[in-house]
């Protein structure tokens, strides 16, 4: 992964669920949790959007807005978030070009097989647009409690 903490978080305009568009610039002065996942509603994705919604007042009690962000388009996006009732942005990069600029569209194998796709990664961005941590290859069971902490402590 070529961003590291202390960095400037790549600026990215996507669309974003319920129509749209959603912007890293636009949130200067807030600190943001820009996860990504790789598909909306398998299993391990909806855990972990899951336990940030569960998180949210708390996120939003420590100045902190969570994005989604998957390869997935909009529409997928809003049945999503409608299915599992989620309280917070969800962006569609179907160009690839965020999740490229954060490094993780990478190569992955399963069951011998290589193919490109999302690398479960966690950003949490300060409120001047620095890279604070990065938590690579996220493993969901305690991640949104672990990320909350650090943006507490942020």
């Amino acid at each position: 992964m070529a961003l590291k903490q202390g960095d400037e978080a790549p600026d990215f305009t996507l669309a974003r669920d319920g129509g749209g568009t959603l912007s890293l610039a636009g949130l200067k002065g807030r600190k943001v949790v820009l996860y990504a996942y790789p598909k909306d509603d398998t299993p391990g994705c909806t855990l972990e959007a899951i336990a940030f919604n569960g998180l949210r007042k708390a996120f939003t009690d420590a100045g902190t807005e969570i994005i989604g962000i998957s390869p997935d388009p909009v529409k997928s996006h809003d049945k999503f978030k409608k299915k599992h009732g989620l309280d917070f942005a969800l962006a569609a990069d179907e160009t690839l070009t965020a999740l490229q600029a954060y490094g993780i569209w990478v190569e992955k194998s399963m069951y011998g097989r290589t193919y490109m796709g999302v690398e479960r990664t966690t950003f949490l961005i300060d409120q001047n647009g620095k890279i604070a941590r990065i938590w690579p290859k996220v493993k969901v069971a305690g991640h949104a409690d672990e990320v909350l902490a650090a943006a507490q402590a942020l």
